[in-house]
């Protein structure tokens, strides 16, 4: 900011620094105004106050038409009432579980009040707080809100508006909360600390997921919540059981690895510069905090990411990583699911524990049950084939003899049969071994199926030229009141 200042006014001795200069100092850099002023004031240099308020006020309707023009309701307009008064709220939360802040706005049924009592569902804005608002894929925080005075809240969510003021959504479990109150802040510890293993771990996902799928893998969407995590990313292909296999394999040598999580504040510049990922369409400020975690076999930094979020110190905190899900989210995204902690270790236990009810029912081993399912499911094929066959016997010719013989039809040798309980796919093969048997001739097969009736058409090669199946087959299928079918001259089906 002072180098700014400094370029902005070295050609002046005296004079006044337009309102817009002021503004940029205060706007981008933090620099209040009060401050340009007294650095000038030695100098003979005056500010327009009045160009600087017309810059204020320009940022303030465009920040508000912008924010309505992307479908927020009109009510949120208070949010900006809200900023305008209170300037923001502090986070406390990389530092600390626990603080202590002043009430600065009340936010009840969409509208702002001055106190609110047991009972009451309210939206409590401090000036500084330890609970993380939902932004960057991660939820908000959980905990209390109290104060010497009997005030206890218990805050459900914590949501973030306009980017800055941070939002404690909570019930007034007893006593009275009002604006200028002095109040303590503590949020879940245990929750916090599942939400930081996912967080965690999503980061050496992402780095995983590159390493072992390519380059193009981008971050596409996250949800880093306490009970799992949630990540999307671009590539063209479902991964395959090895892959996934892979991936795990290297998050938890990360993990054994047990590396510290270090944070650094810089410009984007320096973070793009030293290798961080960032996220593309989000936008940065001019400070970024730059997340690096684990270490590559050439003792590079396994992972560096432009993150805002919360974060183990230490990566064997994170305790067990397991994907649990793959899949489509849409054209060129898939998406994981994965367990870290405690919640991982208990899904690999049920799924021990359902494996071995699997291997006792089979009179197995778990290490059996793959080889003998295989040949379970083998043997059910078999079985099928057979009972196909029976059935096709049985409804052709009574038991497996055989049908009747084919009768004269103008000429030509017919054979016409019904098929209780047959199904349809076995049509064909019935109306080829009719057509064996005729030698020359037509074949028709009607299988009858749960209330459901398809016929099949055959024609020897040697009549094709004056009978086609498929106009014969438009007849059956009339005939029977339905519609649709098809095929060749010498087959055809339908129903």
């Amino acid at each position: 900011g002072l180098k700014l200042l400094d370029e902005a006014t070295a050609d002046m001795t005296e004079g006044t620094l337009p309102g817009e200069t002021a503004f940029k100092l205060y706007d981008t850099f933090g620099f209040p105004y009060d401050l340009t002023e007294d650095a000038l004031r030695e100098r003979g240099i005056t500010v327009d106050r009045a160009g600087f308020d017309t810059a204020m006020a320009e940022q303030k309707r465009a920040a508000r038409a912008a924010w309505k023009g992307s479908g927020a309701k009109a009510s949120d307009d208070i949010w900006f009432d809200i900023a305008e008064t209170s300037g923001g709220t502090e986070f406390l939360g990389y530092a600390s579980d626990t603080g202590e802040g002043e009430v600065v706005a009340l936010v009840k049924d969409g509208a702002r009040v001055d106190s609110a009592t047991a009972g009451d569902s309210v939206a409590i804005v401090v000036n500084q707080t330890p609970f993380y608002g939902e932004s960057g894929g991660q939820v908000g925080d959980a905990g209390q809100i109290s104060n010497e005075a009997g005030l206890h809240a218990t805050v459900g969510d914590t949501s973030k508006q306009l980017g800055r003021i941070f939002v404690h959504n909570a019930m007034i479990d007893s006593g009275e909360i009002k604006v200028g109150d002095s109040v303590k802040l503590q949020i879940d510890v245990a929750r916090r600390a599942q939400i930081r293993a996912n967080h965690s771990a999503t980061h050496l996902l992402h780095e995983a997921l590159r390493e072992r799928l390519g380059k193009h893998v981008a971050q596409k969407g996250s949800l880093v919540a306490p009970e799992r995590l949630r990540f999307d990313f671009s590539q063209p292909v479902a991964m395959t059981a090895a892959d996934i296999a892979l991936v795990e394999s290297d998050v938890n040598a990360q993990v054994r690895g047990n590396g510290t999580v270090t944070t650094l504040l810089m410009t984007p510049d320096a973070a793009i510069e030293m290798g961080a990922m960032a996220l593309f369409g989000e936008k940065y400020g001019d400070e970024v905090r730059v997340v690096s975690m684990g270490t590559q076999d050439d003792g590079k930094t396994y992972s560096i990411e432009l993150c805002g979020g919360t974060h183990v110190k230490a990566l064997g905190d994170i305790g067990l990583f397991k994907v649990i899900g793959e899949g489509a989210v849409s054209s060129g995204i898939r998406r994981i699911e994965a367990l870290t902690g405690e919640a991982a270790r208990a899904y690999l236990t049920a799924r021990d524990d359902r494996l071995r009810e699997a291997a006792a029912s089979l009179k197995s081993t778990p290490d059996e049950v793959p080889a003998r399912v295989a040949a379970l499911i083998e043997d059910r094929r078999r079985l099928e084939r057979e009972l196909a066959e029976a059935k096709k016997a049985l409804a052709m010719g009574g038991g497996g003899g055989e049908a009747a013989g084919p009768e004269q039809v103008g000429g030509v040798a017919f054979i016409g049969q019904v098929l209780n309980d047959f199904e349809a796919k076995g049509l064909r093969g019935a109306v080829d071994e009719a057509k064996q048997r005729l030698g020359s001739g037509i074949a028709v097969m009607l299988a009858v199926n749960e209330g459901r009736a398809s016929v099949a058409v055959g024609v020897t090669a040697d009549l094709v030229a004056t009978h086609n199946a498929v106009d014969l087959l438009k007849v059956a299928v009339a005939a029977l009141g339905g519609q649709g079918g098809g095929g060749r001259p010498d087959m055809a089906q339908g129903g």
